[in-house]
């Protein structure tokens, strides 16, 4: 019960955490001040490139990054380079990990992180839209850290994949982080921080939620 309680704890402090990225980003800055930095470039690299973190913050996250280099408490040249190979170099590690443990992995039973049904909905990613995934997948969550890892076990080449892992990494990284530099400080999405997070959450999570309900559907049928 305890242990149930401490990770109940834990589900609830992470998702304060992303709630309020907006007060929660301006500590760490402020705390930490140029090892900021380092920070944001491992939760993105972990975030893309260990299957055991897929629910670290991505998106929202980087829009948050955007916000604050807009204010001037982050250098936005450094944070797209950083962030943009984090992103690469992570998803490159995550594609190694599944190249060497092999197709064996989809006969693992769940455990509390690694759960099955994830490899099988970033297999049908595959089937429904085959290279592009490493792209689209860059703003699906838990997609986005399952792809690479399934490509590793055997959907694409390396060479092919490090093409759309370079071109996914960029899109993703720029698109959302420059977003949040250009709109964020804009007096409605300022004062409007919180529901602005919950709106980007929302919509990343929106293919996803599609896709359950879609096989939901099927499987009734």
């Amino acid at each position: 019960m305890d242990i149930l309680g401490h990770i109940a704890d834990g589900l609830l402090y992470a998702f304060n955490v992303f709630l309020h990225l907006d007060k929660t980003l301006g500590a760490v800055i402020k705390d930490y001040g140029a090892w900021t930095y380092l920070i944001l470039f491992l939760i993105i690299f972990c975030e893309t490139g260990l299957v055991v973190t897929p629910i670290l913050p991505g998106d929202s996250l980087l829009f948050a990054i955007g916000v604050f280099c807009g204010l001037g408490d982050l250098d936005i040249y450094s944070v797209l380079v950083l962030l943009t190979a984090a992103a690469i170099l992570g998803d490159t590690v995550n594609y190694g990990v599944g190249k060497f443990v092999g197709p064996k992995v989809f006969h693992y039973e769940n455990s509390m992180i690694f759960k099955k049904e994830y490899l099988k909905k970033t297999h049908a990613f595959y089937e429904k839209y085959g290279g592009k995934t490493i792209i689209i997948a860059r703003f699906v969550p838990i997609v986005r850290t399952f792809a690479p890892f399934v490509a590793g076990v055997g959907a694409m080449t390396y060479g092919k994949f490090l093409a759309y892992n370079v071109a996914g990494g960029l899109l993703w990284v720029f698109s959302v982080t420059l977003a949040g530099y250009f709109f964020g400080n804009i007096p409605m999405v300022k004062n409007n921080f919180t529901a602005v997070i919950l709106a980007i959450i929302f919509i990343s999570m929106l293919p996803g939620l599609v896709e359950y309900i879609r096989h939901r559907r099927s499987a009734r049928a």
